[in-house]
Parts: structure tokens; sequence; C-alpha cells
């Protein structure tokens, strides 16, 4: 059976925050049918999804880019190291993988064969199941973290430079988690 190792970010488009990368390895028994780009999901059937893949998938792993690494190497740098160090955590779980899929039109530099494929959390299997980890993680970070700074709102719209986020951050100066290398 060819392993193949599936990644995906989310939160390369906030402004506060961190980049949550998330990997999955698939057996080929996995119902794959439950499985979408994770923007086109609904709330409730990521959940699903998620619980499924992690008790069902070979391997998957997560890892994080904080606010300061972004500032300091910019946010596709922090994206692909990150990525690295996802990687990693899958490969000391299983060993190597034959061949890693990475969304998107820019791959890490791994030790393996690797391709970025554009779009491919809406045709890789591995890639949906690490979008929905990825996004789903990085959600409740976002809901956690609006405890801590409720006047941001971050609950609502996760750090993504709306229009009502952009206007608190004018209006009362970034917060500790937003992004320095974006200007309000």
């Amino acid at each position: 059976m060819l392993k193949i190792c599936g990644i995906d970010e989310a939160g390369r488009g906030p402004i506060a925050g961190p980049l949550c990368v998330a990997a999955v390895v698939l057996p080929t028994d996995f119902p794959f049918e439950i499985l979408n780009d994770s923007k086109k999901m609904s709330l409730k059937k990521r959940q699903i999804a998620e619980k499924l893949i992690k008790e069902k998938a070979i391997a998957y792993a997560v890892a994080w880019a904080n606010r300061a690494e972004i500032d300091r190497v910019n946010v596709l740098n922090a994206t692909l190291n990150a990525m690295q160090r996802c990687y990693e955590k899958i490969r000391k779980k299983i060993g190597e993988v034959d061949l890693v899929l990475i969304d998107g039109n820019k791959k890490p530099t791994l030790n393996i064969p690797t391709e970025a494929i554009v779009k491919g959390d809406a045709v890789v299997y591995e890639i949906m199941a690490a979008s929905i980890l990825a996004k789903n993680e990085r959600d409740r970070l976002m809901i956690a973290l609006d405890s801590l700074y409720p006047e941001y709102r971050y609950a609502k719209h996760k750090g993504y430079p709306t229009k009502e986020h952009l206007e608190i951050c004018r209006k009362i100066g970034p917060s500790a988690i937003q992004r320095h290398s974006f200007k309000y």
C-alpha cells in the first residue's frame, strides 16, 4: 500500500493568531465520502469528519507557527516551516511515507517525494482531511483566545481582516496576538 501524507494549513490569511498545519495519512478503507474542502463544510460536518479522521487515520499531526515566527520570517516561510515540523511528527509516528501532497503552489523541503497541488484540498482526500483538522484546531484556539481578548471578537471572525476586525484594531490598537507584519 502506498502511504500518502496530505498536508494543509489554516490561518495564512488572518492578521491575528497563529497558523495551524495538519498532516494526515489515511487507510484505504477510510470513509472518504465524508471528506471535502473544509471551507465548504458546516461546522457540524467538520466535527464529525474530525472525529473519524482521528479515530481511523494511520497517523495525523498538528504543528503551529505563532505570530512571532510569522512576523520574523513572513507567513509563507512560517507555513513551510510548520509543514516541515508537522511532517516530522508523522515520520516519528510511522516512519517515512511514500509521497507527501501539499495544498497550494509551494512546498517545504523534505527528503522524500513531495508535490504541491493547487486546490488540493478540493481533490485529494488526505489534503481534505488535513484541511479539516487544521481549520478545526485553529478555530477552537481563536474561540479560546476570544475569552482573553473579548473586545477583538476573535470567536466571530477568527482573526481574519474583516471590516469589523480592522475597525476594532484602528480604534483600540492591536492585541498581543496581532501580526505586526500587517499594516492597519
